[in-house]
């Protein structure tokens, strides 16, 4: 079980999506599960993300400024599997 960072709820790890930060800095989305790093979780709902994205709760689960271009590549994989 993993808890969004966004709504707060309890979930399965498969059932949400992970965001990581590795050594370097850098930001990405993981679908895997399985990168090296800082993760913090979302649900797969565009409420969630639009949620993270107005309180910034992503850049303070990750300790770093999250890049737009994630916010952007978060937006297209939720719209995917919609």
């Amino acid at each position: 079980m993993r808890k969004c960072v966004a709504c707060n709820e309890n979930k399965p790890k498969r059932e949400l999506l992970r965001v990581v930060k590795n050594k370097e800095g850098h930001v990405d989305i993981d679908l895997t599960g399985k990168m090296n790093g800082r993760g913090a979780y979302i649900c797969p709902s565009i409420e969630c993300l639009d949620k993270v994205k107005k309180n910034k709760n992503l850049n303070r689960a990750l300790e770093i400024e999250v890049p737009k271009e994630v916010y952007d590549k978060l937006y297209e994989v939720i719209n995917s599997r919609e």
